[in-house]
């Protein structure tokens, strides 16, 4: 398989599920292929759609027998799946999806705080402050709050734009998300 057709599925395993059924029914084995970005950069296209917060293309790779990770299940907020990592392997708590996104940026994107109450008890120590973005992209203001309770230590943190989480909930038109970050100290 040429590395051009996997690079084309796994970028369509971010946003486009029409792309993706399309070029597995006409190639069954690029389910699982992934991508090699960098040195140490691999994306599968589950990885992918989950790095986004693109439940419907990850859900679909599920369907089709595709694991799930802890990445995954985070993002899809399924906190069971997740405790259920973690109890195997805690150190999961600080695990990394594609591009090294930490785990606590896929879980902002779910907006559900027993997933992050979860990373945090079981030792995740990072990633809080980027994780503003995912929480912010996806409007979930009880996740903004979460996190900003709980280890952002970062307002300034930029996203893959440049943009601080202020500047991004600003431009996503989240009034009460921008006001409760300057009320925290975002300029």
């Amino acid at each position: 398989m040429s590395p051009e057709i996997i690079k084309e599925f796994v970028i369509a395993s971010h946003f486009d599920l029409a792309k993706v059924k399309t070029m597995l029914a006409e190639d069954p084995s690029l389910l699982n292929v992934e991508h090699q970005w960098g040195p140490n950069d691999f994306e599968s296209g589950i990885g992918a759609a989950a790095h986004v917060g693109n439940r419907a293309i990850a859900e679909f790779f599920l369907a089709q027998g595709v694991s799930s990770n802890i990445c995954v299940a985070a993002m899809l907020g399924h906190a069971a799946e997740v405790k259920g990592f973690l109890e195997g392997d805690a150190s999961l708590a600080n695990a990394k999806g594609a591009h090294g996104i930490p785990v606590m940026f896929h879980a902002a994107m779910s907006g559900d705080t027993a997933v992050t109450d979860l990373l945090r008890d079981y030792g995740c120590n990072e990633g809080y402050s980027g994780a503003l973005h995912g929480a912010i992209s996806y409007g979930h203001k009880n996740m903004t709050v979460w996190l900003l309770d709980n280890g952002v230590k970062d307002l300034q943190a930029q996203n893959y734009q440049g943009k601080t989480p202020l500047q991004n909930a600003i431009d996503s038109n989240q009034p009460e998300i921008a006001d409760l970050l300057r009320e925290r100290g975002a300029q």
